[in-house]
């Protein structure tokens, strides 16, 4: 059940967030449906504040206030669970159809990461294996994890040309 799971969104009262989530905590192992509802966070970022007397401190911030961001197999009894919870003021999405949010916004804050292993290095000919130059060949002129880009410089109408992809849309060539 778990590989269907998905993030969505949960619109609190401000200033509920944790107290929403405890108690959907406590009633997902009270119900034994941890494999129903597999994790809750609520988004934080640490800022540097100055006070008035020219001080600065750490300080722990919510992303989002007013939200929760769960991630869930989304039934009947999922959706009144957490839309029960005293807080909780619905789901984002339209009238009583959550939208779960796409894969881009998941990773974009952070909450999954998606470990790709490079097999190849800067000079090695690949072979490109996903998008419209799938089975183009070429060589890595350029690799950066940090950013998941690869540049890679493909021979196309007789001209070298350099292309920006993806580190899993290349892959070694035999």
């Amino acid at each position: 059940m778990s590989d269907s799971a998905k993030w969505y969104v949960i619109h609190t009262y401000s200033g509920y967030e944790n107290a929403v989530k405890t108690s959907i905590e406590k009633f997902v192992t009270g119900r034994g449906m941890e494999d129903m509802i597999l994790r809750m966070e609520i988004p934080m970022e640490t800022v540097t504040e100055v006070t008035d007397s020219g001080a600065t401190k750490e300080v722990e911030r919510k992303v989002f206030p007013g939200y929760v961001l769960i991630k869930m197999v989304m039934t009947d009894d999922t959706w009144h669970l957490v839309r029960n919870v005293r807080g909780v003021t619905g789901f984002v999405g339209s009238a009583n159809k959550p939208i779960p949010l796409t894969e881009e916004e998941v990773l974009a804050m952070g909450m999954e990461k998606h470990e790709i292993v490079v097999k190849y290095n800067v000079g090695d000919h690949v072979k490109i294996v996903d998008g419209p130059l799938a089975s183009f060949t070429g060589v890595v002129e350029e690799i950066e994890p940090e950013k998941n880009r690869v540049s890679v410089m493909v021979s196309m109408f007789g001209r070298e040309t350099p292309v920006d992809l993806e580190l899993d849309q290349v892959e070694v060539q035999n």
